[in-house]
């Protein structure tokens, strides 16, 4: 791919602008659907949701709970009260379902900033160069448990940048500030997709409930492929596509098997040649052969 060329622009030309945004539009519309929900309390004195995302209920009958917020209440010796844990029960559920790590490209507002930092990165070509394995993410999800463990306090959320970005919003976000431009700034000029890629223990804690969800990435018409490597290039986890679109003679089906896939839809969005779409999990045979080209080597991207 041309560094000069614009990723999706042979998308923009074969679907037009907005079929080539669909499911960036569809999360933005959602992310901040969310948002607003939360926020028209506060504001505007109109209590649809009540709460954060930590612990929220809707229209005063709802429980929506974070599960990872409710292990760590667990380890650092908290009660959890009946709805907490009905709660828990539902968002587990739909996750196990719609697949964890959407709950990252759907649901996450600190997911607006660091996709903010990533179109800046490609749209002023600005390198940074800091590498951090993806296993990261997990060791730091373990200290957070054992911190909670050790300390006997929910210590993580107070610094964790989801929490804070949303308390913020809907309380001021205050040093919040710092935390949210610290995490945008990594993101721009230290690490790729530093963040969420590598380090946010939320996600890591996500993609282990999602790990077999029903709702996948399917690239069916991989045969199509034409190299562009315009997925690669905007998948925040690009290390997730290359087994679905380049492991046909290898017998590997075309569904992104991948707990660390976040469901955002880009990879479709981009694409000119209509490769990939949502399907559910049952169609995984490897019929289809596909290109072995330049893209595959940046799905070896750590």
């Amino acid at each position: 791919m041309s560094v000069n060329r614009k990723i999706g622009a042979d998308a923009i030309m074969a679907k037009g602008w907005l079929g080539a945004h669909k499911w960036l539009l569809l999360r933005r519309v959602t992310q901040l659907g969310i948002l607003s929900l939360f926020l028209l309390g506060p504001l505007a004195g109109i209590w649809i949701v009540k709460g954060n995302l930590a612990y929220s209920l809707t229209l005063n009958t709802l429980p929506l709970t974070d599960p990872y917020v409710l292990l760590q209440s667990l380890l650092a010796g908290h009660v959890p009260e009946k709805l907490a844990l009905i709660g828990v029960v539902i968002v587990i559920g739909f996750y196990a379902l719609a697949g964890g790590r959407a709950y990252c490209a759907w649901v996450c507002p600190v997911n607006m900033v660091t996709d903010s930092a990533a179109w800046l990165r490609h749209r002023f070509g600005i390198k940074s160069g800091a590498r951090f394995s993806r296993s990261t993410r997990y060791w730091i999800l373990a200290m957070t448990l054992i911190l909670a463990l050790a300390t006997g306090t929910i210590a993580w959320e107070m610094i964790n940048p989801v929490s804070m970005l949303h308390r913020g919003l809907i309380f001021g976000l205050g040093t919040a500030w710092a935390i949210i431009l610290a995490v945008f700034l990594f993101d721009l000029f230290v690490s790729p997709d530093g963040w969420c890629g590598h380090l946010c223990p939320v996600g890591a804690f996500y993609s282990l409930i999602g790990k077999t969800s029903l709702v996948r990435v399917n690239a069916l018409q991989r045969a199509a492929c034409n190299d562009c490597m315009d997925c690669f290039v905007i998948c925040p986890e690009p290390q997730v596509i290359k087994p679905a679109l380049k492991g046909a003679a290898k017998g590997i089906g075309p569904l992104i098997t991948s707990a660390n896939c976040t469901n955002c839809g880009r990879c479709i969005d981009v694409c000119s040649k209509d490769v990939f779409g949502f399907v559910l999990r049952f169609n995984n045979k490897a019929e289809n052969s596909a290109p072995q080209g330049k893209a595959a080597a940046l799905g070896n991207r750590s």
